[in-house]
């Protein structure tokens, strides 16, 4: 019996073992970065600007942001130097800290190495990202969008900044090499189909990440877009909207015209008051968003009109005790 118990116990601290060097060493398993060069083009640097800054709002995270004002807005003086902090206070597995997005840090990047991280979740040096860039739907784009915004970031001014590291706390330090995934591109719809349309701006513009409940670190997929996700601030904890067309508690009763004046009210900056410390603000960039062309808002509008309603209560701000 003592035999049978060794033997067991070997073989459990061997299948331990293998899990761990298979999570350690053989992922993330996304395959080697593209060999790949973008050409700099008028065209692309300014459909990448426009993605940029009011899409995908890759300057949300990547800029620091002045929370004493309504949204947050970016700080110009330090843009696309490295920004917000996801960190432990905020519920996340460890501290992750937005890199500087010029070419004071992008500069010895390749174009293919760029290009898998965006879209695949892994760095320069083959080591997984945490997908609080949603690399997962960013991987879903039209690869002529990805280009774009690669070539507009060759074009940034460099901002000097001191680069911090990012440390997930175990075991998420491990399993953070499940999460990457090579990018699945598609071909971006043809804007006259407002409904397929909108669900492509829709998802490069991270909507159903932010307006999806999440349980632990789960994302819960079969609530997409029905709000309820808790952002932690130092006021208290603001929840995300639904966003399906219920008419009492999503956004049915919404017109267009009126889904258009919510964006476009931000694009005044009078619009992003000062807040009190202890009031509710929302993470929710409207001052980037503001900026997105009327065309994309109207399909973004037709395609969350599109979805099942679900009636859902929110429960926008609780204010810390």
């Amino acid at each position: 019996m003592k035999k049978v118990l060794f033997l067991l116990l070997v073989i459990l601290v061997l299948a331990v073992a293998g899990v761990f060097s298979w999570l350690r060493f053989a992922l993330p398993s996304v395959g080697p970065a593209p060999d790949l060069t973008v050409a700099l083009t008028t065209e692309r640097i300014e459909r990448g600007k426009y993605l940029a800054t009011h899409v995908m709002v890759c300057l949300d995270c990547h800029t620091q942001r002045d929370f004493s004002r309504y949204s947050g807005p970016v700080m110009e003086p330090h843009y696309a130097g490295g920004g917000e902090e996801f960190i432990r206070e905020a519920g996340l597995p460890g501290n992750f800290y937005p890199p500087n997005l010029t070419p004071h840090h992008l500069g010895e990047w390749t174009d293919g190495e760029l290009y898998r991280a965006i879209t695949s979740g892994v760095n320069k040096d083959g080591k997984a990202l945490f997908p609080a860039m949603p690399y997962h739907l960013y991987g879903q784009a039209d690869d002529e969008d990805i280009y774009s915004v690669i070539a507009y970031l060759r074009t940034l001014e460099p901002v000097e900044s001191e680069l911090r590291v990012s440390k997930a706390d175990f075991p998420v330090s491990l399993l953070i090499n499940t999460m990457p995934m090579k990018g699945s591109p598609t071909i971006r719809p043809d804007s006259d189909d407002k409904v397929a349309y909108g669900k492509y701006m829709a998802t490069v513009a991270g909507c159903i990440e932010c307006h999806t409940p999440m349980k632990g670190a789960k994302v819960l997929w079969d609530e997409a877009f029905t709000g309820g996700r808790e952002f932690p601030l130092p006021a208290g904890i603001v929840r995300t909207t639904n966003l399906t067309p219920d008419k009492r508690t999503g956004i049915g009763s919404w017109t267009e015209e009126m889904f258009l004046e919510r964006f476009k009210t931000y694009s005044d900056s009078a619009a992003l008051v000062t807040v009190a410390p202890d009031a509710f603000n929302t993470p929710m960039p409207w001052s980037l968003y503001s900026g997105m062309e009327e065309t994309d808002l109207k399909a973004k509008y037709a395609y969350l009109q599109s979805l099942q309603p679900v009636e859902k209560e929110i429960v926008r701000f609780s204010p810390r005790q």
